[in-house]
């Protein structure tokens, strides 16, 4: 019985600890795109101009799935998700609005991958960052 119940225990444990791949994809697309935000709206304060982030459809660009505009032309972002398969659509309007000002209207986008969806969210003050609600199963 006591191996039995250590087994048990061991198998729960590991079952656990093993992350859902998809979920760990989103989760590191939506970090990524965090940073990159955050790197786009540090820019444009900086220089003072308008930046905007923009994701593209499937098949608008084949150089590019996401945009940043505005940005100086010396200031390289990617340009592609990680996974290929990602996309991303902001809630309420065609495109983030990243700077200069120091105070920006809330804002989200909604990334998905494979089924999953995770959404980031800003206040207008605070950097983007995943939605209270854990990466969820797309509708």
């Amino acid at each position: 019985m006591v191996v039995i119940a250590i087994i048990a225990i061991s198998v729960a444990v590991v079952s656990l600890s093993l992350r859902d791949s998809d979920s760990a994809r989103l989760e590191e697309e939506g970090a990524r795109l965090s940073a990159l935000l955050e790197m786009a709206r540090t820019e444009s304060r900086a220089s003072g101009s308008a930046v905007h982030w923009m994701p593209l459809a499937a098949g608008v660009d084949a150089d590019a799935q996401f945009r940043f505009i505005g940005l100086p032309p010396g200031q390289k972002l990617p340009l592609h998700w990680l996974d290929p398969a990602t996309t991303a659509a902001v809630v309420g309007a065609p495109a983030l609005v990243l700077g200069p000002d120091a105070i920006l209207p809330p804002q989200r986008v909604v990334l998905q991958l494979d089924g999953k969806s995770l959404e980031l969210v800003s206040d207008g003050l605070a950097a983007f960052a995943p939605a209270a609600t854990e990466v969820a199963a797309a509708r």
